[in-house]
């Protein structure tokens, strides 16, 4: 009893150990072992266990514990129960510790194996469990004797049947807990495996059953050395998917809708039922397997299809629930890699997944079919989930069959014995398909389908409901598509379905989700039925408005006025426009950053529909708050402030005072902005869009606002001197600004700048850096050729002492020809050729000719092309590396316009084909799949480090390194990041993550981050090839988070470790998400770590 007693007080929440007394209640416990009354003992060894930490502590217990734990696992005459709790307190205590046991590692393994072959299933089943616990922290060699000891007691014929299907489970146990580390033993267990579902009794289900499990783990856990074994695999599953030798259907498939309710009261009635058979689980297992190389085996998808989709579809029909559950899973699993296989790509051939699925889709629609009329609930949903799967990969694919999906839905929502889960499945699905295909498929059935959701909206249960007003919302749209097409009476489905969302808009006592949903739906409403809802509008409006003012549901309302005001049929607002414009200015100065990027969306909107019924003293108004929202905290925000700003100045209503307000109010915000060195994309193109407005708002003169452009680039007392990418903005800003003032005011300027630069061409000036970049924005958008010899002008600055200036030079060079190909082109080759010395800068200019031309998709001329590739080629074997590398980037770039001519002329120059390759992967990725599997293979071995292309520097004092592949390796990474986005159907994420990207994330800092980036990528689309070999991977990623830079480092040194730590930490999450990842000893140890280290907390959240 005391014994019993301190198993109470030590699982007691409140109770805690200090080193002195665990010490000392471990050497009591453990004297207990020679008690005869077992239980107690192990009652409290086991919570022991739990409660100590991993630390010295640890050690010294499991120094004594382990060998009394042996000696009541192997002692003579123990009895099973005692042997039962051993094993359980072994297998705990080797779960937590077993890398600290590594002495004991053979002892514990000689002791356990015995067990799998003893007469007791209990003793077997639990030494199974131990054995994997103790494999992962087990040696290869150790690993290797317990595998081949249990691989033989396989092999021989005389063991007891029981006693084969416990070794099967061990089996596939150790690889579920080693991984990839049991891949060289593959050779010796699978034929054995397959050889026991191919000739096991039929009495033996279960040894078929346990054969096809641990088949399923190694194609999860040991991707790459499975791969010779898939074919095999493959068959055998589809060989046993349908394996029930109890039960032979004979009925020819009927593919009449109408005898398929004759059919189903047949088929139950005739339906072979025994509770003695037991193949179900061969069928499941099988399923399960299947599914396990569909996951595993992207390459396949498109075989997967030819064989494996017509028997999965054809296995709708399983008689038994849970296995029928396990198809529909396994047949949503293909679905799914094939959404993500081939997300991204528009052309696919006869070849393709997405092709070979869309042949299919009769023959699922008519098994999904048949199976929503089932009795079951379970099977029903399920089949759902097969068509909600369906439509996400394929939109469109169901638009010949929604006459015949009807019913199954009708009955779903109608259905008395329907489930809630029955109801929101149906009711998903239906919102998917109508979003996803053309209104007038579902015309013919509108009444059909409309009623049921109509009513759906009325239910009690929350989810249901703002699942039913969802689609109501998607309902409108494919009811009245078109405000001027008539082909379609819609008038007898406005007023049912506006009453039964104006019920839920108007119950206060509801779920907030609902009265969201509600919102938004009545939004739709009345913007497109709001020409027949005159008499409603009155007493609907205000609600809308009402809703504005509760906090909970202002965010919702303030969309669905956005949907109301942009609506065609401009309907009149005039009863809440005032109070609505008032309600929305006043939310610009909210805290809530969503609340903030909404009203001015709406405000946007409402500007442009009713601009004349708001007024200029509401515009001025408008104008104060959204000044305040112009920063470079939020570029988001600015740009939509910009774009409001725009449009009330592009309002020919808004008076004087309104530009006199925008000039005093937001000019000073946008000049302050624009020094930004983070503004960028849609912010900078809603400033250039802002200056090119200004100039024809209320008499602003275009002098001053140039004159106040140019004088931002001045440095200042407070903010110092203007970044490069802030000059980059401001000659953006001054281009558009010149275009919208007209020829004559951009040729002055022109003029203006040309002077600048024949000033003084000897000075690193702000101001001539800024006129070159300039000159070149101008040149881009306008043919500059009326102003003589501008091309030598800009040349000239080419003699510049400076490296900004000579790059500015050769920016604005490039850009001028883009404005006149056929003048300048021709005269930057002949520079190329001609001008050694300047041949860096010239080929600058070049690839600014190339990357305009390939990003605004125009189109060289066959001759230029051609003079193009051959001048580069001619100069791709230069002696200077920076003429080399701009060569490359520019045949990369030119590849995207040409690739047919170029890809295969780049055979012989590394860099410039990996980056040929990666642009045609992101572009065009039909022109490089049929190459990949010759091209994969040399694209990897760029991804290693080549010792012939390490050199070593002599700087007189010491010794320098250059790695000369650097570049190429980063390079090649990208290019896999790009192919694993674009043509994952053809990559074997097995084959390149060991020993590629291994080798990449232990490399130098450029190429890890990109190696971080395809790691997290991998986890996502790819999770099983990672599982696999997570233990490999932990290593390089732990030294990536621990290291630290030198005391010394300079500040640059410290940013970039910084960078990369978080960089190794995002990767980290990404794999802590794989499902099963905590299975990995390692990982939980390096999350922990990651977690507890104060530096990595510092720059990374890790509850991100």
């Amino acid at each position: 009893m005391a014994t019993s007693d301190l198993l109470n007080e030590l699982n007691k929440e409140g109770f805690k150990l200090d080193v002195d007394l665990e010490a000392k209640l471990s050497n009591i416990v453990i004297q207990q072992l020679d008690d005869a009354a077992g239980d107690f003992w192990i009652s409290c060894e086991m919570t022991i266990v739990a409660e100590v930490p991993t630390s010295s502590v640890a050690k010294s217990v499991l120094v004594s514990i382990s060998p009394k734990l042996i000696r009541g696992i192997t002692l003579q005459g123990m009895s099973t129960e005692i042997k039962c709790e051993c094993l359980d307190i072994l297998c705990d205590v080797l779960h937590k510790y077993g890398n600290l046991m590594a002495s004991d590692h053979e002892v514990l393994l000689g002791s356990l194996l015995p067990q799998l072959n003893t007469n007791q299933a209990s003793v077997r089943k639990k030494a199974v469990s131990c054995i994997a616990s103790l494999a992962s922290s087990l040696s290869d060699d150790l690993l290797a004797k317990a595998t081949v000891e249990v691989v033989q007691l396989l092999k021989t014929k005389s063991t007891k049947s029981e006693i084969t299907r416990t070794n099967i489970q061990m089996i596939g146990a150790l690889s579920r807990a080693v991984g990839y580390r049991f891949g060289p033993h593959l050779g010796d267990t699978v034929p054995i495996l397959i050889n026991y579902c191919n000739n096991a009794s039929e009495n033996d289900e279960e040894l078929r059953e346990y054969s096809l499990q641990a088949l399923e783990s190694f194609l999860l856990r040991c991707p790459r050395d499975i791969s010779s074994y898939c074919d095999k695999i493959l068959h055998l599953t589809l060989e046993f998917l349908s394996h029930d030798p109890n039960f032979t259907d004979n009925m020819e498939e009927d593919t009449d809708d109408e005898s398929y309710a004759e059919e189903e009261d047949d088929e139950s009635a005739n339906e072979y039922t025994d509770d003695e058979d037991v193949s179900w689980k061969v069928r499941r297992a099988a399923a399960k397997c299947l599914a396990a190389l569909i996951v595993s085996r992207p390459e396949m998808l498109s075989r997967l299809y030819n064989e494996a989709c017509p028997k999965l579809i054809d296995r709708f029909k399983e008689r038994e629930e849970n296995v029928k559950m396990d198809v529909f899973n396994t047949f949503t699993e293909l679905l799914r890699q094939t959404g993500n296989v081939t997300k991204g790509q528009t052309d696919f051939d006869e070849s393709s997944p997405r092709y070979l699925l869309k042949q299919e889709v009769p023959k699922i629609v008519r098994s999904v079919n048949k199976q929503l009329r089932e009795k079951s609930i379970k099977t029903k949903v399920g089949a759902f989930s097969v068509l909600k799967e369906l439509v996400v990969v394929l939109p469109d694919c169901l638009a010949d069959h929604i006459g015949s999906l009807t019913p199954g839905i009708e009955k779903a929502l109608c259905d008395k014995s329907s489930t809630s889960n029955l109801k929101i499945e149906a009711l998903v699905f239906t919102r998917l398909v109508l979003a996803s295909h053309a209104p007038s498929v579902f015309h013919p059935y509108i009444k059909a389908i409309s009623a049921p959701i109509i009513s759906a909206v009325g239910e009690r249960y929350y989810k249901v409901t703002a699942e039913a007003l969802r689609v109501c919302g998607e309902l409108v749209r494919v009811v009245r598509p078109n405000i001027e097409d008539y082909g379609f009476d819609f008038k007898p489905f406005v007023h049912p379905i506006y009453t039964a969302i104006m019920s839920r808009l108007t119950n206060q006592d509801q779920d907030q989700e609902v009265k969201e949903c509600a919102i938004s739906c009545m939004g739709l409403v009345v913007s497109t039925f709001g020409d027949h809802l005159g008499a409603e509008l009155p007493t609907c409006l205000p609600v809308l408005v009402d809703r504005m003012g509760n906090e909970i549901t202002r965010l919702t309302a303030v969309k669905a006025f956005a949907v109301i005001a942009a609506s065609p049929l401009h309907l009149d607002l005039s009863l809440v426009l005032e109070h609505v414009i008032s309600e929305l200015t006043a939310f610009l100065r909210k805290a809530n950053r969503a609340l903030r990027q909404a009203t001015l969306g709406t405000l946007n909107t409402l500007i442009v529909g009713y601009g004349d019924k708001i007024g200029s003293a509401a515009y001025e108004v408008i104008v104060v708050e959204l000044s305040t929202l112009i920063s470079d905290s939020d570029l988001h925000m600015a740009a939509l402030a910009l774009e409001l700003c725009c449009t009330l100045m592009a309002d020919s209503r808004s008076g004087p005072n309104v530009g006199l307000t925008v000039r005093n109010k937001v000019l000073p915000q946008a000049l302050t902005l624009i020094r930004s060195s983070l503004l960028q994309g849609q912010a900078l193109l809603a400033l250039q869009n802002f200056f090119g407005a200004l100039v024809y708002s209320a008499n602003t003169s275009f002098d001053v606002l140039l004159d106040s452009l140019l004088s931002t680039a001045k440095p200042s007392s407070q903010a110092g001197a203007v970044a490069k990418q802030a000059l980059f903005s401001i000659a953006q800003c001054v281009a558009v600004l010149c275009l919208a003032a007209g020829d004559q005011k951009c040729s002055s300027t022109v003029n203006m700048l040309t002077d600048i630069l024949k000033a003084d061409s000897s000075t690193n000036s702000a101001k001539q850096h800024l006129s070159l970049l300039c000159m070149g924005e101008i040149g881009r958008r306008k043919d500059l050729s009326s102003h003589d010899h501008i091309e030598n002008i800009v040349i000239e600055s080419f003699q510049s002492p400076f490296e900004e200036i000579k790059s500015a030079a050769s920016y604005a060079l490039g850009n001028i020809a883009v404005g006149n190909l056929p003048k300048y082109l021709p005269f930057i080759l002949d520079k190329i050729d001609n001008q050694q010395k300047k041949q860096y800068l010239l080929l600058h200019s070049l690839k600014e000719v190339i990357v305009r031309q390939s990003v605004d998709k125009a189109e060289f001329d066959d001759s230029s092309v051609e003079k193009i590739t051959n001048l580069l080629f001619n100069h791709c074997e230069s002696e200077e590396e920076g003429v080399r590398n701009v060569v490359a980037e520019c045949l990369g770039k030119i590849a995207l316009i040409e690739p047919g001519k170029l890809v295969p002329a780049l055979k012989h120059v590394r860099r410039a084909a990996v980056l040929a390759l990666s642009t045609a992967a992101h572009n065009k990725p039909n022109l490089i799949k049929g190459l990949l599997p010759e091209l994969l293979p040399l694209l990897y071995d760029q991804t290693v480090i080549k010792k012939e292309l390490i050199r070593t520097v002599d700087l007189g004092p010491f010794k320098h390194t250059v790695d000369d592949g650097l570049e190429l390796r980063k390079a090649a990474f990208e290019c896999v990041d790009t192919l694993l986005d674009s043509c994952l159907d053809q990559v074997n994420p097995s084959s390149f993550i060991v020993p590629y990207l291994l080798s990449g994330l232990d490399d130098h800092y450029d190429v890890k981050m990109p190696c971080h980036l395809i790691l997290s990528k991998l986890a996502d689309k790819c999770p099983s090839a990672v599982l696999a070999v997570l233990d490999s991977l932990v290593d390089p990623l732990q030294k990536t988070i621990n290291f630290r830079p030198k005391q010394d480092a300079v500040k640059q040194e410290v940013d970039r470790n910084e960078d990369m730590i978080r960089s190794a930490l995002r990767a980290i999450a990404s794999l802590n998400r794989i499902r099963l990842s905590f299975r990995c000893y390692v990982l939980l140890s390096l999350v922990g770590a990651a977690a507890a280290a104060a530096a990595p907390l510092a720059c990374y959240d890790w509850d991100h």
